[in-house]
């Protein structure tokens, strides 16, 4: 029998926005790095925002500031404050992925659908309206005080809808901020879209979509 759960939550950047740190990253320093560099710079700046998020909260502008800086450290690249700041204000800028639109469309007046999002409140309405579909409720990590990967985020969206592990599908493209944890938590029901930013892990239980098109099949839409 199909599952159909009472909420579909979804991680934001990434899965449904085309979250471009790394076009931004080169935007800024492709001028200064070979090739070669600059694809360590930008895997070393995902890393350390990842790395900046696993502690007490903070707004997401440090978040960004922090890992830059040290991203710079660890690649001898003078660091400045300034670019930081216009990396950060990239993000409410970026749109949907192609195929998003059309995939939520499907499901968003049969099923609600949740955003659970390491996003500050000034920045994700701005996202969240390109979309194409209504999204139903918005958690952000500044709501919870607690980013993603981070348990507390994710019993903080439990919390405001009065629901469970049980009764939700939980949708993300990364395993390390969402599906792991989701795993953790004892959410059964996850589907992985592979957008190419990790390997497979099937220890973590999910279904494999290449894009959000395939999830209405997964409802039974």
């Amino acid at each position: 029998m199909t599952f159909r759960p009472k909420f579909i939550t979804f991680d934001c950047h990434g899965t449904m926005i085309f979250y471009d740190m790394a076009g931004a990253t080169r935007d800024h320093y492709g001028e200064t790095l070979s090739p070669e560099a600059m694809e360590v710079f930008i895997r070393d700046f995902a890393a350390y925002r990842l790395d900046e998020v696993l502690g007490a909260w903070k707004p997401y502008a440090e978040v960004v500031h922090n890992s830059l800086e040290r991203t710079c450290k660890r690649n001898g690249v003078a660091f400045d404050a300034d670019i930081a700041t216009a990396i950060y204000q990239r993000v409410p800028t970026w749109g949907p992925h192609a195929d998003v639109p059309a995939g939520l469309a499907k499901i968003a007046d049969k099923i609600p659908l949740v955003a659970l999002t390491n996003a500050m409140n000034s920045q994700i309405p701005h996202n969240i309206a390109n979309l194409g579909a209504p999204i139903a409720h918005v958690f952000t990590a500044e709501d919870a005080q607690a980013y993603k990967p981070q348990m507390r985020a994710f019993e903080y969206m439990f919390d405001q809808l009065g629901c469970g592990p049980e009764d939700v599908l939980h949708v993300s493209s990364s395993f390390r901020y969402d599906l792991m944890t989701a795993h953790d938590l004892g959410i059964t029901h996850k589907a992985w879209v592979n957008r190419g930013h990790e390997p497979a892990n099937p220890y973590y239980g999910y279904t494999e979509i290449p894009d959000i098109s395939g999830l209405p099949a997964l409802v039974g839409l």
